[in-house]
């Protein structure tokens, strides 16, 4: 199995599409910060990733001073590192939107959102991933602060369109289910726009993604991910990924910015903080599944990335979650 399938095996995502919106032209809309939206769409997520799936016709996105991007049907458009955004119908409008008017729109049933002068139709639906910050990190390291993907060139992202179409449709509808239907989409629609990323890098791109794509790192990260509790040695790791520990220990840093051994280190930390969220285990068993012999090495490892000791972790994050906090939301 690769690095991506296994990281999102074992990786709880909570994907939600929250908004189906129809603007007729003129009209330009301002997407706030994820920052900013996070509390309105997952409260206490650590990070939220926002997308738009372009329906019908066409628009551009710009951040800030950047030159606006034109998009077409079938495109999807993501922002890694949450930066506020405008759509329009043309360049140079003047906004509509923001903070309060997505909150005004959340508070609806459907989630629909009516904008524009009349003109040219364009659909798009809005939607995000919350994830771990740790994970938003791996998983988006190295991309663009606009990516843009065309999912109409790959029959899985062809239905998806179609499905998401389907959903929204369904979720007008007294049938029990159709915002769930959405939740599982978007995370499908999301995953999807990354394999084809993947797909279409050119060499010389850095990042998460590129390393699971180079032959030999892709190798060593796939290696990693399936054995996390394996005491690894570069030399073995290099001897699995089909490569020398030098070349090896150079290109995982070029592209996935440490090396090996720092990597596993953070790649269990991930594992075991998805443990203390999602199960009742014991310290030891953790300890013991993420590749520690004892439990005093494992809290001194986790205490150095979180800052707290795993039992406190635990503590706080269950705390939370009886409050509500960080719970899927419906669209």
């Amino acid at each position: 199995m690769d690095a991506l399938s296994e990281t999102l095996r074992v990786v709880q995502l909570i994907g939600a599409i929250f908004i189906n919106a129809r603007f007729t032209a003129p009209w330009c809309y301002r997407s706030p910060a994820a920052d900013s939206a996070a509390p309105l769409l997952e409260p206490g997520a650590e990070r939220v990733v926002i997308f738009h799936l372009i329906t019908e016709g066409d628009c551009f996105v710009q951040l800030g001073r950047e030159p606006a991007v034109p998009l077409r049907a079938g495109d999807v458009v993501v922002f890694p590192e949450g930066h506020a955004h405008l759509m329009s119908s043309h360049p140079g409008l003047q906004p509509a939107g923001g903070g309060a008017r997505l909150a005004a729109v959340l508070s609806r049933r459907p989630r629909q959102l009516s904008y524009g002068g009349g003109g040219a139709t364009t659909r798009l639906v809005c939607g995000y991933l919350a994830c771990d910050a740790r994970l938003a990190r791996l998983l988006l390291a190295g991309l663009d602060p606009l990516l843009r993907v065309n999912v109409r060139g790959s029959s899985a992202g062809a239905w998806l369109e179609a499905s998401v179409r389907y959903a929204l449709s369904e979720a007008r509808s007294p049938r029990p289910g159709g915002p769930g239907v959405l939740a599982k989409l978007a995370e499908v629609l999301f995953i999807e726009v990354l394999r084809l990323h993947m797909q279409a890098q050119s060499a010389g791109q850095r990042g998460w993604l590129a390393g699971v794509r180079d032959r030999h790192v892709g190798a060593a990260l796939a290696a990693l991910h399936r054995e996390p509790a394996r005491a690894w040695t570069l030399e073995e790791l290099a001897r699995t990924a089909g490569s020398s520990r030098s070349v090896l220990a150079e290109r995982f840093q070029f592209l996935v910015g440490s090396s090996p051994m720092q990597y596993l280190t953070q790649w269990r930390m991930l594992l075991a903080s998805n443990l203390l969220k999602r199960s009742q285990t014991s310290m030891t068993r953790i300890a013991e599944a993420v590749g520690y012999q004892t439990d005093t090495a494992f809290s001194r490892a986790f205490r150095r990335e979180f800052g707290v000791p795993p039992a406190a972790w635990r503590r706080n994050w269950a705390a939370r979650d009886r409050m509500g906090v960080g719970s899927a939301s419906q669209s």
